[in-house]
């Protein structure tokens, strides 16, 4: 489908929805009309009042809102100056799908890339082309699949993806936002209408009557048909414009082939959704690992320590890459599943440049190390950039033992409340061994089925949260002698390290302290070991 095609039908669609605006005012207007020859005066008068109302949002929708801008402000502007293998490649790419190179090039903090333009007169005309390049990426490709990557963006410039792209949003935006409106009025109305009821029954509990169960079922009806009938409409706007939107995306894939190499655009697309779960992983993991005890990564490190998960962990990034996505992510995702993305590419002919290079991509980069802490500056809060930056190793160490400490603090709370003393682990030692702390577990955090537990029940679900809580103190006190460590991996979960042996002793002695009868002499016996 040619770019004056696709421009008509997004024209068509938005046309559909202001058409749809006048019709439904049309609707209202001719059930006035028809109140107002047949109806009694009363009636029509109340009639006139809801279609006065009904009418608003559809307005609002059709003439009083702008589709927001994007501002493309976000991510690190870098010159042909400051990057000018990047560039180079950038232009080399355009020139060979035939279209203008972007203007502007911003390294991001996502592990994604993009391409976006400040159309005119709603995509007819084009404007400032900008190319957003995660570094998170960069960090998980090859220069071939980078290359790749970045010949499918220039793809969509190349079609006219981006400038049309300006007509599609317009539409789904006023759309969505008529129905919000919609949904808006209906959600007020049955908030005054709960908040009438709620008042009424406390004024019937005051006289000592019988207060009736508010039922607000039935209000705000018409609000919410009209959003019904914008949402149909909706829906039938983005699965057309969404199968458009597929469709440029194989067009860009074969664009990408053809200039980068069919293995090297499909190894590309394998990677993608691997390197999504991992980076995933690595910020929840890892980044802001230590974000709770005041830590951060070192400079660069906040986003680039991605390329350390991802050189440790080749067995689980493999089988993502096998595992290829069947379904798109959503019935609207504008792409289509990977697995049939690259099924298509893998069924080209063999274009013979398999072999090429297949360098680190952060080698089009002067200096990858200066560009990470460029990007976090941009992409951190300012609160985040004040956090204390530690190397990995005493990251994880002080994060872990931050969070030990505060799971051990229910339990040393309790302890402090039943036995009057500091809390401290000898004070709960003491504590079982005097046979009280089934007492204190009571007054530990406990899931509803256990609250609600009485006799050997209740001590079953209390037992495994006491000696959790247990073996956190025990931790807390080995940590704080210097004789356990926390020791950080990329390939499996951090460890705690104990002193030779006492990992092996240590699941007895904690079983053994919450034992219906409590014996601490095997943990006590360990800790006066060390």
């Amino acid at each position: 489908m040619g770019a004056s095609v696709r421009a008509l039908r997004a024209l068509l669609l938005l046309a559909g929805f202001y058409l749809l605006g006048i019709a439904m005012l049309a609707v209202l207007a001719g059930l006035d009309w028809a109140a107002a020859v047949w109806a009694p005066s009363g009636v029509a008068v109340k009639l006139y009042v809801v279609s006065v109302l009904l009418a608003i949002p559809i307005v609002r929708g059709m003439f009083m809102l702008r589709t927001p801008k994007d501002d493309g402000a976000h991510g690190v502007l870098v010159t042909p100056e400051q990057e000018p293998r990047l560039w180079q490649a950038v232009r080399e790419l355009a020139g060979q799908v035939g279209t203008r190179a972007p203007d502007e090039i911003r390294l991001t903090a996502d592990m994604n890339a993009a391409v976006s333009e400040d159309a005119r007169l709603m995509g007819l005309l084009g404007g400032t082309r900008r190319l957003y390049l995660g570094l998170p990426l960069m960090a998980g490709l090859t220069e071939a699949q980078l290359r790749a990557v970045l010949a499918h963006e220039m793809g969509h410039y190349g079609n006219s993806d981006t400038r049309l792209a300006a007509i599609t949003v317009r539409g789904r935006v006023q759309v969505a936002r008529t129905i919000a409106h919609f949904e808006e009025r209906a959600g007020s109305k049955v908030a005054k209408e709960r908040a009438r009821q709620e008042k009424k029954n406390e004024k019937k509990l005051a006289k000592g009557r019988k207060a009736k169960e508010v039922d607000t079922t039935g209000v705000g009806l018409t609000y919410r048909a009209m959003a019904k009938v914008y949402r149909a409409y909706g829906h039938f706007y983005l699965r057309a414009t969404l199968a458009g939107s597929r469709r440029q995306e194989v067009a860009a894939d074969l664009a990408a082939a053809r200039i980068a190499g069919r293995d090297a655009t499909a190894s590309a697309l394998r990677e993608i959704p691997a390197l999504d779960s991992a980076h995933d992983f690595y910020l929840n993991a890892y980044a802001t690992l230590g974000v709770g005890a005041g830590l951060l990564p070192p400079p660069g490190e906040v986003f680039g320590g991605v390329r350390h998960l991802l050189a440790a962990r080749p067995g689980e990034l493999a089988e993502l890459r096998r595992n290829l996505p069947t379904e798109p992510a959503s019935p609207y995702d504008s792409h289509p599943p990977i697995a049939e993305r690259v099924a298509r590419l893998e069924a080209l002919p063999d274009d013979g440049r398999a072999s090429e290079p297949a360098g680190p991509a952060l080698g089009l980069l002067a200096d990858p190390g200066t560009a990470m802490v460029a990007v976090e500056h941009a992409a951190l809060t300012p609160e985040a950039l004040r956090l204390r930056r530690v190397d990995w190793p005493e990251l994880v160490h002080l994060s872990m033992t931050e969070y030990f400490a505060q799971e051990a603090e229910p339990l040393r709370r309790a302890t402090a409340e039943v036995t009057g003393a500091d809390g401290s682990l000898d004070a709960l030692l003491n504590a079982l061994d005097l046979g009280v702390g089934w007492e204190i577990a009571e007054r530990l955090p406990k899931s509803e089925e256990a609250g609600s537990a009485k006799g050997r029940a209740a001590r079953e679900f209390a037992r495994p949260v006491l000696r959790r809580g247990l073996s956190r103190m025990v931790a807390g006190e080995l940590i704080a002698r210097g004789t356990a460590r926390w020791e950080l991996s990329w390939s499996e979960s951090a460890s705690l390290r104990f002193p030779p042996g006492y990992e092996d002793e240590l699941p007895a002695a904690l079983d053994a302290a919450v034992a219906d009868r409590p014996d601490t002499s095997p943990l006590r016996q360990l800790l006066a070991t060390v």
